[in-house]
């Protein structure tokens, strides 16, 4: 396969107890958008994530880390201080590497910076303990202690904001931890890496990085009864594996899994603001979010005069290279991705109305065969894949519903419950039915907004935990009672 020259670093590599490490398969990271390799890295395995699991026992056994937060605040404040000064650099590397467009990979790492600030005051101002006299004489405490070693496991479509939306508050907590990051990642990995080892305040060991294009890591944190905790985000599917093999060590588990997003709009919408986040919600990330708006939900009185204007808007999206600014959306992960899911869209035609077919596309401007044209698809049943399963690409339902009830019905309808958004000018209406709504994240007429201060999470096989916010450290905690009995007075 032919390289891409690139300026910037093409050699992926771990960072094990504040050590470089190239030990492991050697394997080759592609841009989605030239379909060309950037580089190279170190696969981490087995014999790793045991040194780097090893590593962080020993910090924190051994070390007064997780009993200084001045200490752990100052060091994150650090690590932000780091990222912020290379937030360019490593919005590049992502873009070229997974294949979003660069405005969102600048937006995801400078947002980082702002969630690891967060997490640096967290440490000195969420103390979480409480005291009384519950009898005379008889003295109650609670504290709250590090959690101990943390497994930290995330995805490819957002690796940076992802990682550093655990490794913050862990860090706050006062945790040690090995972050196994993606392959598809690896070269952005390696400059996540180097920020850490840059941050001289965090000590050795606190924190490793590996990059894992196979499938030992990722056992090893969850089956290590030296790990008490895994932070994971990915796929319902391997959700549920991690559950249960971490069940075998009671490990502490956060998950948060995959999303069947709908967009409910009722007849009083402001149509101009649905349209906005229509799109939105079909392309950014390319489609591949847990929270992408997959699911429209449009009232029966508009649907006839919607139709066509989502019509029109998806067929005149155009995909394109990451870096060309006139691109609505990047090439998916790679071309097995974009294959995958024209075959979903191709096989629900034996079930419902293809409204715009969309597709694979391959040009001399666009090579590789991991672009897809966006596609529209009319159902009128919920027990079918196209609603059912996460299809993790610019897919959409046009789905058609009678009432308030009916729409909270059609909204619930899935196994998933991470996000929701309700359309509709009736603030008591949109009330009514976000709070029906068996999702963590709800929003009113509009979509996808976050914020580091307030939690993040999901509902049914969407998982369980919070991350962001004030609830975040507490995710790496845990709740020790101290009782005290005062002697008798002589």
């Amino acid at each position: 396969m032919t390289t891409e020259p690139l300026t910037m670093r093409s050699t992926g590599r771990n960072l094990i107890a504040g050590e470089w490490s190239e030990s492991g398969d050697r394997l080759e990271s592609v841009n989605p958008s030239t379909g060309l390799v950037l580089g190279s890295y170190a696969s981490a395995g087995a014999s790793e994530a045991t040194a780097a699991i090893a590593a962080a026992r020993r910090a924190f056994d051994e070390s007064d880390w997780s009993r200084d937060p001045r200490r752990r605040s100052r060091a994150i404040h650090q690590l932000a201080d780091n990222l912020e000064a290379r937030v360019d650099e490593v919005a590049l590397m992502l873009s070229r590497e997974n294949g979003k467009r660069l405005p969102e990979t600048t937006w995801e790492v400078s947002t980082t910076v702002d969630w690891l600030r967060y997490a640096a005051a967290s440490a000195i101002v969420l103390d979480g303990g409480r005291s009384s006299e519950v009898a005379p004489g008889v003295y109650f405490q609670t504290g709250r202690e590090a959690m101990g070693v943390i497994g930290i496991i995330t995805p490819w479509n957002s690796p940076v904001i992802l990682s550093m939306r655990s490794i913050g508050p862990a860090l706050a907590a006062g945790c040690t931890m090995v972050v196994k990051m993606p392959g598809q990642t690896a070269l952005t990995n390696t400059l996540v890496a180097e920020i850490i080892a840059e941050t001289t305040s965090i000590p050795p060991g606190v924190v490793s990085i590996l990059t894992e294009g196979g499938n030992a890591v990722s056992p090893a944190l969850v089956t290590s009864p030296d790990v008490d905790m895994i932070s994971y985000t990915g796929s319902t599917h391997v959700g549920r594996a991690i559950a249960k093999t971490g069940a075998d060590t009671l490990k502490r588990l956060s998950l948060e899994l995959g999303g069947k997003t709908p967009l409910v709009i009722f007849e009083d919408a402001d149509l101009d603001v649905v349209m906005q986040n229509i799109v939105a919600a079909c392309t950014l990330m390319n489609g591949q979010f847990c929270l992408t708006g997959s699911r429209l939900l449009v009232q029966r009185s508009i649907a006839d005069r919607l139709r066509p204007m989502v019509i029109d808007a998806i067929s005149n999206l155009r995909p394109g290279p990451s870096e060309d600014p006139a691109s609505d959306l990047g090439p998916l992960i790679d071309a097995d991705s974009a294959r995958r899911v024209d075959r979903i869209v191709q096989e629900a035609d034996a079930y419902a109305k293809i409204l715009v077919r969309g597709g694979v596309v391959e040009d001399a401007e666009r090579p590789g065969g991991a672009y897809y044209q966006p596609s529209l698809v009319e159902v009128d049943r919920l027990d079918v894949p196209l609603v059912q399963d996460e299809l993790f690409g610019p897919v959409q339902t046009f789905e058609v519903f009678d009432d308030e009830a009916d729409a909270v019905r059609m909204a619930n309808g899935t196994s998933f419950g991470l996000g929701a958004a309700v359309f509709t000018r009736d603030e008591w209406l949109a009330r009514r039915v976000t709070r029906n709504m068996r999702a963590g994240f709800v929003w009113t007429n509009c979509w996808g907004v976050i914020h580091e201060a307030f939690e993040e999470g999901g509902l049914k096989q969407s998982g369980y935990g919070l991350l962001c916010g004030p609830s975040a450290i507490s995710e790496f905690q845990d709740t020790k009672l101290y009782a005290q009995v005062a002697p008798p007075q002589e």
